[in-house]
């Protein structure tokens, strides 16, 4: 690895390596199109319908890594998703939202590979937390903003409450410190640049749920 990987940050490094990956995600059909307002409330619904079989496969997976040496450190209770994304089904889909839930494939997949990093491998876990969580924290804010507005959902509340982080008060601050804990992973340079190259992964399998979502809901041309 050339000199300046070991004085660049492993949060930089991580962020500036999957650039073209999280661009790639972020600016997918589906999501240009529900940001935009061309899709209904359904495309938003089965959209977070996925969104819980992700999570869950990462906060089942979070219990058994709490004193792990490499993730632990990045289990906060405070970024858990799933009660919320529960709640929002609950009210998006009624009381009995899991009847007939069913991930795309691209979902199921996504999900295994969380699952499986979960089990195997907690520095591979650790790149799908920081592109969900993080990202949650970011962009995920847009996401809520535009769905309060175009479906009329109550700030904040049921709904969209996954954007939502009550324990987190100072969003900017807790990004720091996850960027911290990033710097300091306890990991060398080679298991490092894997957690890099799962990072891609990550977005990559995000991007693949988008796409199978935009064929679910193809705007008539």
């Amino acid at each position: 690895m050339d000199a300046t990987a070991t004085v660049t940050p492993f949060s930089t490094l991580i962020r500036t390596a999957s650039h073209e990956q999280h661009t790639e995600a972020e600016t997918s059909t589906f999501m240009g199109d529900l940001l935009g307002g061309r899709l209904g409330v359904d495309a938003y619904t089965r959209y977070t319908e996925q969104l819980w079989f992700v999570y869950r496969a990462l906060e089942e997976g979070a219990e058994a890594l709490r004193d792990d040496p490499v993730a632990g450190p990045f289990i906060q209770p405070e970024l858990m998703r799933s009660a919320e994304l529960e709640r929002d089904l609950a009210h998006l889909r009624g009381a009995d939202w899991r009847e007939g839930l069913e991930p795309l494939p691209a979902t199921a997949a996504y999900a295994a590979r969380v699952a499986e990093c979960a089990r195997t491998w907690p520095a591979g876990y650790i790149a799908h937390h920081y592109t969900r969580y993080l990202g949650d924290l970011s962009g995920g804010q847009i996401i809520r903003d535009k769905a309060e507005k175009t479906w009329g959902f109550e700030r904040k509340g049921d709904g969209v409450r996954f954007y939502v982080f009550e324990q987190i008060t100072n969003p900017a601050a807790f990004k720091r410190g996850y960027r911290e804990l990033l710097d300091g992973v306890n990991a060398d340079d080679l298991e490092k640049q894997r957690i890099i190259e799962e990072c891609k992964r990550a977005f990559a399998l995000n991007t693949a749920v988008f796409r199978e979502l935009g064929e679910v809901f193809p705007l008539s041309a």
